[in-house]
């Protein structure tokens, strides 16, 4: 499976659609291009990007619009959290406070240098990647923390039918028929088996679910070194 971080380029200029494709095609990028707003959200569910670099200047759509559908719209739930980082002639404050509102990662105002904007397009990625280790891990506590309830519910439910099997004891000590009691102690360990096999069944699909989560994380250590391996090709 191709690991190389895909990155859908928004530009109606085609000069500057050519120019991104070179360039971060050498650099080991996969590289899909779309010439206005509609077509990038067309192409944002057929190329599932990693990273799309937007114009905000374009025909039909701008490339607020195209954020704003990516963000909101239950049309592109499954594209969300695409980061986006946006290209724009105009350096108004207003315009890029607009722009983060949105939902926007990064804004780089044009004329831009391509050395700046590799830096951005990595800081980006690597931060998503961070945020990704950081949802891992939660889900993992998660369902431990979960597991943890469903364990001391069930130890609440031995204790409280311990307290009723000791007390069909006591009764039967007393002159209770055994036959009574017999009934007592099977209703209440036919109970506790139940409540027991549901615990190890989510036993059993916990851990699958954690070894799934767990495939998906990448060590701190290792995540760091990339962290620093990046900041020094910047």
């Amino acid at each position: 499976m191709d690991a190389r971080k895909k990155i859908l380029i928004v530009d109606d200029e085609q000069i500057n659609l050519e120019f991104f494709d070179v360039m971060l095609s050498k650099l080991g990028f996969v590289v899909e291009k779309a010439e206005n707003g509609v077509e990038a959200l067309e192409k944002t569910k057929k190329f599932a990007p990693d990273l799309i670099i937007l114009d905000n200047i374009m025909p039909k759509m701008s490339g607020w619009e195209v954020t704003k559908t990516l963000k909101s719209s239950d049309d592109y739930h499954d594209y969300h959290d695409i980061p986006i980082i946006m290209f724009s002639a105009m350096d108004d404050v207003k315009d890029k406070v607009e722009g983060f509102e949105l939902g926007v990662d990064d804004y780089i105002t044009k004329p831009y240098n391509f050395s700046e904007v590799l830096a951005r397009i990595r800081a980006v990625l690597r931060n998503r990647e961070l945020f990704a280790q950081i949802a891992a891990r939660e889900s993992r506590l998660a369902l431990v923390e979960k597991l943890n309830e469903e364990i001391n519910d069930l130890g609440s439910l031995v204790s409280k039918e311990m307290d009723v099997l000791i007390a069909a004891a006591k009764e039967a000590k007393s002159g209770v028929s055994a036959e009574k009691f017999a009934e007592t102690v099977l209703v209440k360990a036919e109970n506790i088996k139940k409540r027991a096999h549901e615990l190890d069944k989510r036993f059993q699909s916990t851990a699958a679910e954690r070894e799934r989560l767990k495939k998906k994380e990448i060590e701190l250590k290792t995540l760091e070194r990339q962290f620093r391996k990046g900041l020094q090709q910047d």
